[in-house]
């Protein structure tokens, strides 16, 4: 393969990870606007979501078969433009005060970011396989990117008290000429996960991927992942403001310590793979995070909280990007083990958080955090399931 094209495909790759991050959190960031605008309640702003969460679990276990027919090009432009079309529902749905309508564009915004989600990993994957050093966390980083730049742009437009339809309208022309013009330079089919052919072949015809041994194994470890991640992400800040009395701002500094962690230890931690190995960096990244979580909890001040918070989002870093690469290891598989592990890391990102709502009802949301401990925990049994496949067993793991 050109080298030149390798570099232009590592450079779309990363592209399309940072404008989902983008495109989420800039959605994200105005959701209270949306409450405001059609008159919800918090609850009923909760079940509102919950239109974007089915969405992607429609989406996810689907993908593994969209890609098999047209590709990851096909399939990330599949993605987007199902994205931009439910931003444009909801962005005519919210002009007039529309609930139902709003919870369908929801509906088909959640469906283009789970197509898009498994294929942006399965490009990903197949760069970093050309390229021969570890470079999933870096894409994964520029989703952390993208969210953080698209979080302070929601911010700052709600701020500028520009409308919410507006906003999304911006995002849907973003994102159409986007996946007009970045997908160009992805790696060829024939190049991409051993072709097409084999591709359909296998996600098709072949055995389901969810019977698989290792590939539901190594769902736990990116389910411990993407729920401590999660978690972090909802309830880092209000956890702050009650556990230790500060304001509303000091929670947000907490949030943003969390994130900066997580971020900057993508961006730099693919070395300690190529260096350590995929299992060992997931121990001591699986590690660092239950002791994070604990020290964040326990701490009686915001400084031993903050160190929680860093040893928490350095440790939240590395467990999904490398759920992915270790579910693409077979190249002809890789669509339908990437589907089956998105699907349950999605399922605890979307679904753990309310959960640990309801637990934090009862014992406060700071000591209820103590629950996801269980999820890492079991990652942490889990993680050999993620040594990389040697090529003698390609397209026969699943019967270990």
């Amino acid at each position: 393969m050109n080298k030149q094209a390798v570099r232009a495909a590592t450079i779309a790759t990363f592209a399309v990870f940072a404008i989902n991050g983008f495109v989420f959190a800039s959605w994200a960031a105005r959701i209270p606007a949306v409450t405001r605008i059609l008159d919800l309640t918090s609850g009923e702003m909760g079940l509102l979501l919950l239109m974007i969460a089915a969405g992607s679990v429609i989406a996810l276990p689907t993908a593994g078969t969209v890609i098999g027919k047209v590709g990851t090009t096909g399939t990330i432009r599949t993605g987007g433009f199902t994205v931009a079309f439910g931003g444009l529902i909801v962005a005519f749905a919210l002009s007039q005060h529309n609930v139902a309508l709003t919870a369908v564009g929801l509906f088909f915004f959640g469906i283009g970011i789970g197509l898009w989600d498994v294929a942006q990993n399965i490009e990903g994957a197949d760069v970093e396989r050309l390229l021969g050093r570890t470079i999933m966390p870096q894409f994964h980083g520029g989703f952390s990117g993208g969210a953080l730049v698209g979080a302070l742009v929601g911010a700052g437009l709600s701020a500028l008290q520009v409308s919410m339809s507006a906003h999304l309208l911006v995002i849907v022309i973003g994102v159409s000429i986007s996946m007009v013009i970045v997908p160009r330079y992805f790696l060829p089919e024939t190049a991409n996960s051993g072709s097409q052919q084999t591709q359909t072949t296998t996600a098709l015809k072949g055995r389901s991927a969810w019977s698989e041994k290792r590939t539901l194994l190594v769902g736990l470890v990116v389910l411990g992942a993407a729920l401590t991640e999660g978690a972090a992400n909802d309830w880092i800040a209000k956890a702050t403001v009650d556990g230790l009395g500060t304001s509303e701002s000091g929670g947000a500094i907490m949030f943003a310590v969390f994130v900066a962690a997580m971020t900057l230890f993508r961006f730099f931690g693919g070395g300690l793979i190529d260096t350590f190995g995929r299992v060992p960096v997931l121990y001591g990244s699986l590690g660092s995070a239950l002791v994070g979580l604990v020290l964040f909890v326990v701490a009686p001040n915001m400084w031993l909280a903050g160190l929680g918070a860093v040893f928490w989002g350095a440790g939240s870093a590395m467990g999904f990007p490398m759920g992915m690469s270790a579910a693409a290891d077979d190249p002809a598989r890789a669509a339908a083990r990437v589907s089956v592990v998105s699907t349950i890391g999605y399922v605890a990102f979307l679904a753990g958080p309310p959960l640990l709502g309801f637990l934090g009802d009862h014992v406060t949301i700071r000591w209820a955090l103590l629950a996801i401990a269980v999820a890492i925990i079991a990652s942490i049994l889990t993680a050999p399931a993620a040594k990389p496949l040697p090529a003698s067993e390609y397209q026969g793991a699943g019967s270990h």
